[in-house]
């Protein structure tokens, strides 16, 4: 039997014209922007002048990732499909892919299998122009900066302590430190510079938390893009440039929405990296699926340490949101990689080492239960490999904790696969939950990063190199200590070591750096290596795609 990629299984399903699902929504003809006929963006003033009493809000998360992948959007999108089987009224609220890693390791982000989000070529590449609208406000932001200096200085900016960057929305190490402004006076002050990848410029972070355009025009203000030679910052708001980022943003700023394959409506929008920046969609787009449905399922990037755990500290605190529900998606081939298996050995039956890698995925259950005091129910996404010793070792394991196990058929069946999850989510939200944060956002810096490490990633301590000690001092002078957390730190660990996998103990976490995003609202604290700006591998995903004759697209997966 011929198996079907991604892109065949969407590109032979017929989509519905997004009027309809509009229609389907309940959104009035005045608040649907089409673009062509299978998406379109919705004015965010529908959720003002249209409030109706918010569904149910579940938070789909997963285990650390590991090269044998998880299928966290896959598992969103069927558990949302799911529902719908079970005839619930209900909406996805996802992000959207970035350029990067559709062209590099990852592939595309609108699900797999016959459980995804159409049109999925338009969703992975350039959509409805929100990243590009992102990256030009960045940019804008970069050269009136550059120009204040060339103009006479007259905020006296020390260009050594310039901290905002250029953006682009592509993996390209060549970028990440480079000097411009060379070639004599009438083309610049020559200084050192580089680039973001665009997901993770703090316009992304701060568009998906702007709850309108006016605060988002007085976040955009707010950014810091580097100190005057007294220490002092230098905002976005002192150089005049918020107005015009917000008019490049206007049209961004409104929610997408698509389809499942299933016709179940799909809110995309917006796209911070986890592991950078808070990983989460926009606030409006999830408002707007709470609006339209009875259950809206979304999704938070990488492993629950850190797409989870920003999304209840950061979104849910921001956006006074109260979660109903997680689901911890894992496969028995992670766990087994997180148990010592090598990738071309994960389709072998290995009770011992799949028992060495369950402390992973129970750390993020407990986490979850304990932590933050929420329902939880672990998806187990299906391989033909897994056998039934193994499954059961994983119900077993997860009842210990008090944890139900559902099957996750979403990929091979779509919605009618996600039945048995999507039964568990019901029963979950209805129970009564005491959702608690991780941290009193009113501690000191040093509090609220230590109860990160030690509540989530089980860390000894927290240890401050002398960068970032100065930076702290710099932080409680100018009173942005009150400010939730941002941890920047890789997704493949809990620590901020990439090898230490399972659920790892005795380490300390090195806090290298603190940044103040004082539009988006918060301090972002950077450890271990990680880097802003990802770079290709040796093969990347780019080189397997293709365009015919015809137009159509292939190798995007």
């Amino acid at each position: 039997m011929e198996i079907k990629s991604d892109i065949q299984i969407a590109q032979e399903t017929k989509a519905l014209n997004i009027r309809e699902i509009a229609k389907d929504c309940a959104i009035p003809e005045e608040y649907i922007e089409q673009y062509g006929n299978y998406k379109a963006k919705i004015d965010y003033n529908f959720l003002k002048n249209h409030e109706r009493k918010a569904g149910k809000l579940i938070l789909v998360t997963a285990i650390t990732p590991t090269p044998a992948g998880e299928g966290k959007t896959t598992t969103t999108v069927g558990l949302a499909d799911g529902l719908s089987k079970l005839g619930k009224k209900v909406a996805v609220a996802l992000r959207e892919p970035s350029l990067g890693p559709v062209f590099g390791v990852k592939g595309g982000a609108a699900g797999g299998g016959y459980a995804q989000v159409v049109p999925m070529e338009d969703i992975n590449l350039h959509f409805t122009g929100d990243f590009h609208a992102i990256g030009a406000a960045n940019n804008l932001l970069a050269a009136m900066l550059d120009n204040h200096i060339q103009q006479g200085n007259a905020l006296h900016i020390d260009t050594r302590k310039i901290t905002w960057k250029r953006a682009v929305d592509m993996n390209d190490r060549q970028l990440r430190n480079i000097v411009d402004g060379l070639g004599g006076k009438p083309n610049g002050t020559p200084r050192e510079d580089g680039f973001d990848i665009t997901v993770a410029s703090e316009v992304m972070a701060i568009l998906c938390l702007a709850s309108d355009v006016l605060d988002l025009k007085a976040r955009l203000s707010k950014i810091i893009v580097g100190y005057s030679y007294d220490d002092q910052p230098v905002t976005a708001g002192q150089l005049k440039a918020a107005g015009a980022m917000t008019a490049l943003l206007k049209d961004a700023l409104k929610p997408n929405l698509v389809q499942t394959l299933e016709h179940t409506p799909a809110f995309i929008h917006g796209g911070p990296f986890a592991n950078i920046a808070h990983g989460c969609n926009s606030v409006l787009a999830t408002k707007m699926a709470l609006q339209v449905g009875d259950y809206a399922i979304t999704e938070a990037g990488f492993g629950a340490d850190l797409g989870a755990e920003k999304f209840l500290n950061i979104k849910c605190r921001m956006a006074d949101l109260h979660p109903s529900a997680v689901v911890v998606v894992a496969t028995v081939r992670a766990l087994k990689h997180h148990g010592g298996v090598a990738k071309a050995d994960l389709n072998k039956e290995n009770l011992e080492a799949l028992e060495k890698g369950l402390p992973n995925l129970l750390q993020h259950v407990e986490n979850v239960t304990k932590v933050y005091k929420l329902p939880c129910v672990v998806a187990i996404n299906a391989f033909p490999t897994d056998t039934a010793a193994e499954l059961k070792m994983v119900e077993d394991k997860c009842k210990e904790l008090g944890v139900n196990v559902a099957l996750s058929e979403v990929w091979a069946k779509g919605g009618e696969g996600g039945k048995a999850l999507a039964q568990e989510v019901i029963r979950l939200c209805e129970l009564p939950n005491e959702f608690t944060f991780t941290y009193d956002v009113n501690s000191s810096v040093e509090e609220k990063i230590a109860a990160i490490c030690q509540k989530v990633y089980r860390a000894e301590g927290v240890e401050f190199a002398p960068k970032a000690k100065k930076q702290l001092k710099q932080i409680n002078e100018l009173g942005y200590d009150k400010l939730p957390i941002c941890m920047a730190k890789t997704q493949y660990s809990f620590s901020d070591n990439a090898a230490l996998l399972g659920a790892p103990r005795g380490f300390v976490v090195t806090v290298k750096n603190l940044k103040i995003s004082a539009g988006a609202g918060f301090i972002v604290a950077l450890t271990g290596d990680i880097m802003t700006m990802p770079g290709l591998p040796k093969v990347p995903a780019a080189e397997k795609i293709d365009v015919d004759a015809e137009g159509k697209i292939s190798g995007l997966f």
